[in-house]
């Protein structure tokens, strides 16, 4: 078995999403909300494949303002269980970073759960700094 290729999510690539490992997305991917999500601009993904299978997903926002410099939120990262500890989440993460580069942003994001101690483990040792806040959600929305 070959090393993973990581690839920027377009719609010439879209089809890669048809083959995914256990456990990279949170659900179900949906062909209309892959489109969607191609649609918006600024909405970035990475995926590692591996044999054609998707075992890995980093997925990012471009955070717009008008009174500061834009921002890259990453909103997902996901890593197949049989593929993690093999620097797959860091390329990812690597990459969504440069992409957020070139679309203008000055800074990135990421929340996760304070019980999350692989993601917070993962993010400090990056070089992330833990920032207290509190979230608050609407739910459900409609």
């Amino acid at each position: 078995m070959s090393g993973p290729e990581f690839h920027r999510l377009t719609p010439a690539n879209a089809a890669l999403l048809q083959q995914i490992a256990e456990e990279v997305f949170d659900g179900d991917i949906d062909p209309a909300q892959v489109a969607a999500y191609l649609a918006a601009p600024g909405h970035l993904m990475v995926m590692a494949t591996v044999g054609g299978d998707v075992v890995g997903q980093c997925q990012a926002v471009v955070h717009r303002h008008v009174d500061k410099p834009d921002e890259l939120y990453i909103d997902n990262l996901g890593v197949a269980p049989a593929f993690k500890r093999q620097g797959i989440a860091r390329h990812m993460v690597d990459e969504i970073l440069a992409w957020g580069r070139e679309f203008g942003c000055r800074t990135a994001w990421v929340l996760t759960e304070p019980d999350n101690a692989e993601g917070r483990g993962f993010y400090e040792a990056r070089g992330a700094s833990a920032v207290p806040a509190l979230m608050y959600e609407y739910e459900p929305w409609l």
